[in-house]
């Protein structure tokens, strides 16, 4: 494949950008008075109004042309057929196997991998089951009120997004914790309250040796350990793994019945919907986690098959690369108007920024355009008191995407109606701001014109679903997997692997004994972090 600035596409959108480039929002809904209606797509629940992008017929076709070009229609085939487009790693990428039905084949070095994730999904259920009813008993006879989820990255962000979101199908007779920051003070606060014989830990390493997981893991022992008068064999009462590394698992004093195993051709940021969704399973039951994998698996099917210009993982991707690579936008906001989505920009960050966060491209050349935008966000309507500011008047071009509901979870009075106004008078507003002649027609004196105008033509995505059910939660966190795939694709980067973790991890293992040392350690470092390591040692006495 020829490098992407020197695909025809490309080039066009180059030469395009610089023509609509100064062209605005309101301008191009004044041209066009049915372009709200038309530039809009549905599938599985969602429906996105795009209307409010910078964005002209001819724009579309060339970033569609673009996909055409990238090869977009076989990558994706080659994902959901288990070819290992994860090259750097020489593995399939095949999240979309976690939620496939039962009847699915999906081959991998010839063997069907579909049956071993329905056997895992139904080892999960029954145990969810035993212990929501109360069946499995802790060491002293307890039933388990309390569980702790240990992970780090994709093993705690996804799970804690999925628990918050789906709060409100949450078995509210237990309470639901989550571990993953090596700082001590994240484990006391979790556990503060809770009483041992009452709590089950899930411990999340596919290794188990992931430092900060099982630094929480040995804390989490010990605390159990030193409320049940120090019996080991109240660990496998209280403990169960997610991990492939059954030999470990079991000097932990885990009982291996109770490991969940999960595949090498899982990504962490991808697994929420495997074994490493166990406390959502426990939190929310195997039917709603059942239902949550439908909406997953609705987005695959709608991905896979769905033309390019209706496909909504493949809209909102080539939008994000139309900004990020042609407008020079360094962000993308996501702004969920629903307080159950609190997580979701967080979940979101790891998901988009590990994956597409790559300065080479997929044959090892360092790329010489831009990729990965930065993910941020906060719930609507509390960032409107906070970073709007910027992103109205401020001299960055942020685009943002709303979600909203149409109908509340927990009606409140007029509660849901102010809500989804705001979200709507925000998206018109950042499109059409406020002119200098509408601001002086107000009687604003002639010094406030300047500070009180809205420049607008900031563009802006509408999400929006009939509810927040777990088919939804689903369907939506595939559509931004699928975009991320899409920009990844577009880029000709590795979004599957994430080689830039390491280097700080392996610096971190030779600096913790130098910081442990009973004597003065030799260190070979630069100026700067040797003399922190002298500071630090001197300041702990």
């Amino acid at each position: 494949m020829k490098p992407l600035t020197k695909l025809p596409a490309w080039k066009a959108l180059t030469a395009h950008h610089r023509t609509i480039k100064d062209v605005t929002l309101r301008d191009l809904f004044a041209k066009d008075a049915k372009r709200g209606t038309r530039l809009t797509a549905s599938a599985v629940g969602l429906f996105l109004d795009y209307s409010k992008n910078r964005v002209t017929d001819e724009t579309l076709k060339l970033l569609f042309q673009l996909a055409k070009e990238s090869g977009l229609k076989d990558r994706i085939e080659a994902m959901f057929t288990g070819k290992k487009i994860n090259i750097t790693e020489d593995r399939a990428v095949l999240h979309v196997a976690l939620r496939a039905p039962k009847n699915a084949k999906i081959m991998v070095d010839g063997k069907n991998v579909v049956p071993e994730v329905h056997d895992v999904l139904e080892k999960m259920g029954k145990f969810a089951n035993r212990v929501r009813s109360g069946r499995w008993k802790g060491y002293t006879g307890k039933r388990i009120k309390n569980v702790v989820n240990i992970g780090i990255g994709g093993s705690d962000l996804g799970p804690v997004m999925a628990y918050e979101a789906l709060k409100h199908y949450s078995k509210r007779d237990m309470t639901f914790r989550f571990v993953s920051n090596v700082d001590g003070a994240d484990f006391v606060e979790a556990t503060q309250d809770l009483d041992p014989a009452e709590t089950l830990f899930i411990v999340s390493s596919k290794t188990f040796v992931t430092l900060e997981t099982m630094t929480n893991a040995e804390s989490a022992r010990n605390w159990l350990l030193s409320g049940l008068d120090g019996n080991k064999k109240a660990v496998a009462k209280h403990f169960v793994a997610v991990s492939t590394n059954a030999q470990k698992v079991a000097v932990f004093g885990i009982d291996t019945a109770n490991m969940f195993g999960f595949w090498d051709w899982v990504g962490g940021r991808y697994s929420m919907d495997s074994a490493i969704g166990l406390s959502t399973m426990l939190a929310v039951g195997p039917e709603n986690f059942g239902k949550m994998l439908s909406g997953f698996h609705a987005m695959d099917k709608h991905f896979r098959t769905a033309p390019l210009e209706k496909n909504l993982p493949v809209l909102m991707g080539l939008l994000s690369v139309w900004y990020s690579d042609f407008f020079g936008a360094q962000t993308v906001a996501v702004l969920p108007y629903e307080q159950y989505l609190k997580r979701f920009p967080a979940y979101l960050q790891q998901l988009t920024m590990e994956s597409n966060g790559k300065h080479v491209s997929l044959d090892g050349t360092k790329v010489n355009y831009e990729t990965g935008p930065i993910y941020w966000g906060e719930p609507g309507t509390n960032g409107q008191h906070s970073f709007y500011q910027l992103i109205h008047q401020g001299t960055r071009l942020i685009p943002c995407d709303f979600l909203a509901f149409a109908k509340a979870l927990t009606p409140l009075g007029r509660h849901h109606d102010i809500l989804i106004a705001n979200v709507l008078a925000q998206t018109e507003a950042l499109a059409f701001g406020k002119t200098p002649e509408q601001v002086k027609a107000e009687g604003t004196p002639d010094a406030l014109i300047p500070h009180r105008v809205f420049e607008g033509n900031r563009p802006s995505n509408t999400l929006l679903a009939d509810s927040l059910t777990p088919e939804t939660l689903g369907s939506l966190i595939a559509l931004y997997e699928h975009s991320v795939f899409t920009q990844g694709t577009v880029w000709q980067i590795n979004s599957f692997d994430q080689w830039g973790v390491e280097l700080g991890k392996a610096l971190a293992q030779a600096i913790i004994p130098e910081l442990e040392s009973k004597t003065p350690p030799r260190l070979k470092h630069d100026s700067s972090t040797n003399a922190l390591i002298k500071r630090y040692r001197k300041m702990k006495g």
